[in-house]
């Protein structure tokens, strides 16, 4: 039997972080951790979010879309303003299955349309009005914003 005197760490001990380190971080992320659930469970309102700005162009559009990545937008007369290949329209197929399944969650008409709209500063937004869901286009790149502008600007 062999007994050990030197740990079997094979780190040069300047290459070590100190244990005080350690403890301080998963204090910090403790202490974070209790600052977000004391904020979330009060209701507190989020300070952070820029306000929305007023709406300068709206459009009313109906999504489809299937698991190839084809899709068709509609208008609210039944009128086909674009449709998209497989392999031309993902991102709108992708945004109409994420509303989909937040209608299928709450239980809403899966069938209403949702809002494309222009706000001020150019930023350019999808909303749901029967969830609640909405999403800022501009974080998805610029040809996905396009996509939907052209939506917009269309009689």
């Amino acid at each position: 039997m062999r007994t050990e005197t030197q740990p079997r760490i094979h780190a040069k001990s300047e290459e070590i972080v100190p244990l005080i380190l350690v403890r301080v971080m998963f204090g910090l992320v403790g202490l974070i951790l209790v600052i977000v659930s004391i904020a979330s469970f009060s209701g507190r309102e989020p300070a952070s979010q820029p306000p929305a700005g007023q709406v300068i162009a709206e459009r009313a559009v109906f999504l489809s879309g299937d698991a190839s990545g084809a899709a068709r937008v509609l208008d609210q007369h039944g009128t086909v303003l674009a449709s998209f290949p497989a392999d031309k329209g993902g991102f709108v197929a992708g945004i109409e299955r994420v509303i989909a399944r937040e209608r299928a969650k709450s239980g809403t008409d899966p069938n209403a349309p949702v809002l494309l709209q222009l706000r001020e500063g150019n930023r350019l937004s999808l909303n749901d009005p029967v969830t609640g869901w909405s999403a800022e286009l501009m974080g998805f790149g610029a040809s996905n914003t396009r996509t939907f502008a052209r939506l917009l600007g269309q009689p």
